[in-house]
């Protein structure tokens, strides 16, 4: 388990050590392209409870991915911070399906073309405009993966509009379990020297000739070995290693544990899991 876990860090490691020491939000070393991503802010519109769905949509070069929010073992995950923004009590960002790549033995989670992020923007009074100021940290990669930093500063007001290109990246989101079919979810949890070994059987139809399964926990900190998954019948099997923080108690609630199936063309959120 030791070895397998720095196994990863190391994989991350190679993965970015040609850029080791760039600036973050610049381009590393010659022939890369200016503008590997940027950022842009789609307004969006106000809901009937007083929130803002609103749109992030990112602007990849040609040839590069970004990552989705648990990007695999070699990936970079994304961090949003809202530092400096007025009148917001918080933002869920919703993320569209992605696509897993496999590359030199490693398997990444993302996006390889254009994506937008809806956003639930919920303000602290619905009745006043809202200054949506942060940052994006987050990874491109094409050969080398280069860190960014993607800074965005806007003021989100009025009644706003419906926006197509925000609903046609709401229908992409994973189907919820229930919609899918998933009639049953059992874990088992059993230690291991460093942490636990998740196994966890899904009832649900198939959604693909290939599919992939994603475990997170509550806390991003925590490692999650990649997956693996077989399928028998209408039973899909996945196990993983989960380890937590050095020094630290893993606390593992099964409600909390969060499952991605991803087939070629769909993919399925599903939510906790009943003790096997």
């Amino acid at each position: 388990m030791i070895f397998r876990h720095l196994l990863s860090f190391a994989r991350r490691a190679v993965a970015i050590g040609a850029i080791a020491g760039a600036p973050m939000g610049a381009a590393a070393g010659g022939g890369l392209p200016d503008h590997l991503i940027s950022v842009e802010v789609l307004p969006g519109w106000q809901t009937k409870t007083g929130n803002r769905m609103a749109g992030l949509q990112l602007n990849l070069a040609p040839g590069w991915k970004t990552y989705w929010r648990s990007p695999g073992d070699a990936g970079i995950p994304p961090q949003f911070s809202w530092r400096g923004s007025k009148n917001l009590k918080g933002v869920k960002v919703h993320w569209p399906s992605p696509s897993v790549y496999n590359s030199y033995g490693m398997r990444t989670v993302g996006y390889s073309r254009d994506v937008i992020l809806p956003i639930t923007v919920v303000p602290r009074d619905p009745s006043l405009p809202v200054r949506l100021k942060g940052r994006i940290d987050l990874g491109v990669c094409e050969v080398v993966c280069v860190p960014m930093t993607l800074k965005l500063d806007t003021r989100l007001d009025g009644k706003g509009q419906s926006d197509l290109n925000i609903h046609q990246a709401l229908a992409t989101l994973p189907v919820p379990a229930e919609r899918a079919g998933v009639s049953a979810v059992v874990c088992q949890i059993s230690p291991t020297r460093d942490g636990v070994k998740l196994s966890a059987k899904i009832t649900m139809p198939q959604i693909s000739s290939s599919e992939v399964v994603l475990v997170e926990t509550h806390d991003p900190r925590i490692w999650v070995a990649e997956p693996q998954a077989r399928r028998k019948g209408n039973s899909l099997y996945t196990e993983t290693e989960i380890v937590p923080p050095s020094g630290e108690v893993l606390a593992l609630n099964r409600d909390r544990l969060r499952f991605t199936v991803i087939g070629a063309s769909q993919a399925v959120d599903i939510a906790g899991c009943a003790a096997g």
